[in-house]
């Protein structure tokens, strides 16, 4: 793999993070939010955290040429980064389409 893919992959977190802090403060703008939505974007918070984990063994993996364990984190990583797109789409289209706000199953903890 070539290092800029690794620089972008790092930057993608950095994004990711950007984002994350961006929708707290939205949410923290409101006038209530569920508790179930803050511990969701906690969750975030601690799924970034091994995902930046996840590519340093990455970078080891590729170092090594261990194929196997690169393809490995390259799917975790991905697997990771879907499901907080899909929370937050989750969330998201609940706030849109509920005015009253979240139901208890939607603020439930999604990580």
């Amino acid at each position: 793999m070539e290092p800029k893919i690794i620089e972008k992959l790092f930057a993608s977190f950095t994004e990711l993070e950007g984002a994350i802090t961006k929708a707290r403060q939205t949410f923290n703008s409101r006038d209530s939010v569920p508790e179930g939505v803050v511990r969701r974007l906690e969750s975030y918070d601690t799924i970034l955290a091994k995902q930046r984990t996840l590519a340093v063994a990455l970078c080891e993996a590729i170092a090594s040429k261990d194929w196997d364990e690169v393809t490995r984190h390259v799917t975790l990583i991905n697997s990771l980064s879907a499901m907080i797109r899909d929370d937050a789409k989750a969330i998201l289209t609940a706030i849109s389409t509920n005015e009253d706000g979240l139901t208890d199953d939607e603020t439930s903890n999604f990580c």
